[in-house]
């Protein structure tokens, strides 16, 4: 089975105020040629689909107009897309019946009565032909303390693992012919590379990878945005990363995993980058004095579009000039400063100013 594992696109996110719509369109015209190109069995996108929980109108229709082209690039092609901790469960699934038309499953919440758990409706078939070659556990975001609490034997503190579990052992009375499994989750897993991640805005709990059971051949991680292979997993769980840069900080390459599937076998990973239109640079690598950015500045390629960051060395406060002279010298380019970045000891000390707009390179606040 071959599935292509994409997760965090945060579709409606605004760099320091600048829409960044051009950017995800060309992300997802070039996952539309990848799914074209790798004709996979799946492809799961393990949450955060969008960046706000209330996206707008024309996010949205973004993200319905590539889904269907999607659909369109390789017909049958199952798709699965779980819920993040900056998805709204609910309003993910306001269409999942529709959705299931065009072969995309929508799993944003958990269903449960007082009496039991639906959790068939995390189970998903892989087929092929109209032959089952495999299964998608589909788990959205949800925070440890409040997963179901299947019996009345399991300590409160352990329910996430005996959800996750659960769902196994019941693939496991399902898959006779000995099929791949493959187990979703939006959540950060103990030891991972967190590289360029901003734990301040939804951040979860960590949880050991063992908590996540056994059973699966794949484990398709979604939150963390450095993509990378669980260490210890032996490439049977992996974080996809993000495949835009969310951030300055998150330096490395971007991309989706293709993954080839057989049970009992180890997976075989590649990946396919994403070339991002307009790349987040910041100038220089290491802090250094203003003058000496804004030479930097004044070389960067007129018509290169970026996004800029000075990384400026300071005693504490900028000169009083910089904005004009970052204006000034910003003048006729299609980059756009975004943002200053100094040392942490610096920080505390800075006051909060703005950036006039010119006309070919709009301005924002140098740091908050």
């Amino acid at each position: 089975m071959k599935i292509l594992h994409t997760s965090d696109w945060h579709l409606g996110h605004t760099l320091y105020n600048y829409d960044r719509t051009v950017e995800q369109q060309a992300f997802l015209r070039q996952l539309t040629r990848i799914v074209t190109e790798e004709q996979p069995d799946a492809m799961v996108v393990s949450g955060d689909i969008y960046h706000y929980s209330s996206p707008a109108a024309a996010t949205q229709k973004m993200y319905t107009d590539a889904m269907l082209n999607i659909h369109q690039a390789c017909p049958e092609m199952t798709i699965v897309v779980t819920a993040g901790n900056h998805d709204s469960s609910s309003k993910l699934e306001i269409d999942s019946n529709l959705w299931q038309h065009f072969g995309l499953n929508v799993v944003g919440n958990i269903e449960r009565t007082a009496e039991e758990v639906n959790l068939d409706k995390h189970i998903i078939e892989i087929n092929n032909e109209k032959k089952t070659i495999g299964y998608v556990i589909a788990v959205p975001h949800v925070y440890p303390q409040n997963f179901p609490l299947l019996d009345t034997e399991t300590p409160r503190d352990q329910r996430q693992a005996r959800f996750f579990q659960a769902l196994l052992d019941e693939v496991k009375k399902r898959n006779t012919a000995q099929l791949p499994v493959v187990l979703m989750a939006h959540l950060s897993i103990e030891g991972s590379d967190r590289s360029g991640h901003d734990e301040s805005i939804g951040g979860i709990e960590y949880v050991p990878l063992s908590a996540m059971g056994e059973g699966y051949d794949y484990l398709a991680l979604g939150h963390i945005h450095c993509p990378q292979d669980i260490k210890g997993s032996h490439h049977h769980a992996r974080y996809c990363g993000t495949p835009l840069p969310v951030s300055f900080d998150e330096t490395y390459p971007h991309s989706v995993s293709i993954i080839e599937l057989e049970k009992g076998a180890e997976p075989q990973i590649s990946t396919r980058e994403i070339e991002n239109p307009i790349p987040l640079v910041t100038l220089p690598h290491d802090p250094t004095p203003f003058e000496d950015a804004l030479k930097l500045l004044e070389e960067y390629p007129e018509e290169k579009p970026a996004y800029l960051r000075l990384n400026v060395l300071t005693k504490g406060y900028l000169p009083p000039d910089c904005n004009e002279k970052a204006s000034n010298a910003a003048k006729g380019r299609h980059a756009n400063i975004a943002t200053s970045r100094l040392p942490e000891s610096d920080r505390p000390t800075l006051t909060r100013a703005s950036l006039s707009p010119s006309k070919r390179c709009r301005k924002c606040l140098p740091w908050k």
